[in-house]
Parts: structure tokens; C-alpha cells; sequence
């Protein structure tokens, strides 16, 4: 007899537990998609499309002219610097454009042939910004109908608990769209352009040091940077 019934108590505190479970679960649910839609949406760079000229045999480059394609002047000057700081750490030597081409826009190709000289460069890696894509995402709402209310507090505590309803919340981030492209300006062709995808940028320092380290490591992978 003591036997039967302490079965069918451990039976109902299973059973209890389970609920309990079931309960937190549903509680907590819509913190865990918010959660989940945060880390994923969380500032991240990345290259998404590179292409590189199969013909083209493994390059000794003497200097390298970084150029940053922006009328925002410091954050070009912080673009360009960056990467050349970045570059001479891999036994490239590199120079920013700006000291060349101080100009804010766009200069005719005789000043960028001058410009070239000047710096004594034989490639150069340029950098544009393509476009801005606003993102959404959605984490549903959430409704469970509520158990019949009881008299007592505590049992509808739990009974408001276990039906309440959390409204649908929508997030809003942009992704930005760049490319970046190498080349050869003995020969005056392009070797390599890669597509890179930012997302949600916070910290703009932080994310260019991320830019650069993404395309350094491209670029080595694909042979066209000495790889230490």
C-alpha cells in the first residue's frame, strides 16, 4: 500500500514538474526570440561575393595606394588609414590617397595618374559604398487562453501566469553594402573585388578595423598578400 502511494505521489510531482517547465517555457519564450534576434542582428561584417582574375599570376607589389571612396573626409582619412596600417603589418608597404588627392570628390584621371606617380605605386585598392538595405524582423506575439479563475490568490497567480498575451515586436536595422577592389596598376587591371556586407554598425572605428581585417585575410587567402 505504501508502496502504491508513494508511486502515485512521485507520479504527480513529475506531473507538477512538467507543468512547471511548460509554464516557464511559455513565459519566457518571447525573451528567448528577442534574445536570439539581437545576437543575430548584432553588428557583423562579412564578404559575401569575391571574385578574382584566374589568370592572373601571384603579384610582388612595391607599394599599395589606398583609396576611399567618400566626401566625408574623416571618415575616408580613417578608412584609408587603417588599411594602410593594417597592410604594412602584413610587410606591404601602403599609402593613404588623401595625402595625394586631398580633394573631396570625384578628380579627373590626369590628376589620378598624378596622384600615382606621386605616390609611386603599383596597385591600389579602392573602396566604395554600394547601397543601404533597411532589414526587419518580426518575433510573434503570444497568446494562451487563461485556465478558469479560482477563488483562492495563489491559484490565480499561476492561472494569470499561464494565460496573459505578449504583442508581436518588430526590429529595425540597416545593412550596408560595400566593394572593394585591387588593382594592378602596372598592367592596369583589376585583380580581385569583393562584395562586403555590414550589419546593424554601431561603432564605426570598430567596424572598419573589421572591414579590413576581413579583405586582408581575402586577400592572402588568395595569394595576392604575403601570407606570414
Amino acid at each position: 500500500m505504501d508502496s502504491a502511494r508513494s508511486v502515485r505521489t512521485r507520479a504527480r510531482v513529475e506531473k507538477e514538474g512538467w507543468k512547471m517547465q511548460f509554464l516557464a517555457l511559455r513565459v519566457f519564450a518571447p525573451a528567448i526570440a528577442v534574445a536570439c534576434l539581437l545576437i543575430g542582428c548584432a553588428a557583423s561584417t562579412r564578404i559575401v561575393n569575391e571574385w578574382v582574375d584566374p589568370e592572373y599570376s601571384s603579384p610582388h607589389f612595391k607599394r599599395i595606394l589606398v583609396v576611399g571612396v567618400s566626401k566625408q573626409p574623416g571618415l575616408r582619412r580613417t578608412f584609408e588609414d587603417e588599411f594602410v596600417a593594417r597592410l604594412k603589418a602584413e610587410g606591404v608597404d601602403a599609402v593613404p590617397s588623401y595625402r595625394y588627392i586631398p580633394e573631396d570628390g570625384e578628380v579627373p584621371e590626369a590628376r589620378l595618374q598624378e596622384a600615382v606617380r606621386q605616390a609611386n605605386a603599383d596597385a591600389a585598392l579602392i573602396t566604395r559604398l554600394v547601397g543601404v538595405e533597411k532589414k526587419t524582423e518580426v518575433i510573434p506575439g503570444f497568446y494562451g487562453p487563461a485556465p478558469a479563475l479560482t477563488f483562492g490568490f495563489y491559484p490565480g497567480y499561476t492561472a494569470f501566469w499561464r494565460g496573459y498575451y505578449e504583442p508581436p515586436r518588430v526590429y529595425q536595422y540597416d545593412v550596408y553594402i560595400s566593394e572593394t577592389s585591387l588593382y594592378d596598376l602596372r598592367k592596369n587591371q583589376l585583380v580581385w573585388s569583393g562584395t562586403v556586407q555590414t550589419t546593424d554598425p554601431g561603432n564605426i572605428n570598430r567596424e572598419i578595423k573589421r572591414y579590413v581585417a576581413n579583405v586582408i585575410d581575402a586577400l592572402k587567402s588568395k595569394n595576392l598578400l604575403p601570407s606570414r
